[in-house]
């Protein structure tokens, strides 16, 4: 890739990016109100996007293996039990990967 193509692609890039902040301002101005859908959708995607990954994390684990899928059933349990504790998202998240790295690296190896 030449240099002016290199300039090209970042100020595109760039352009785009802006296009994407900006335009929600543009479209949904603070003098009326948000239209229900969108607090709708505010509201039902966040969980809808956790129970999507999951499914999604879930998906390749053998319940035939002889470890019975038993990491990732301890580490779900884990952040379960954090978010009921804590209710912050970024505690159970953080709190549940290294629950299973450690169970998948040194425990069940």
């Amino acid at each position: 890739m030449t240099v002016a193509q290199q300039i090209i692609t970042i100020v595109l890039v760039a352009l785009t990016t802006m296009a994407t902040r900006f335009t929600p301002f543009l479209v949904f101005r603070s003098d009326r109100p948000t239209p229900k859908y969108l607090s709708y959708l505010g509201r039902a995607l966040p969980p809808a996007v956790f129970g999507m990954l999951v499914v999604y994390c879930l998906k390749g684990v053998s319940f035939s293996a002889p470890t019975f899928a038993l990491p990732e059933l301890i580490a779900i349990v884990c952040i379960v039990g954090l978010h009921l504790a804590f209710r912050r998202m970024l505690v159970s998240v953080i709190g549940g990967s290294a629950v299973y790295l450690i169970l998948v690296n040194l425990i069940f190896v």
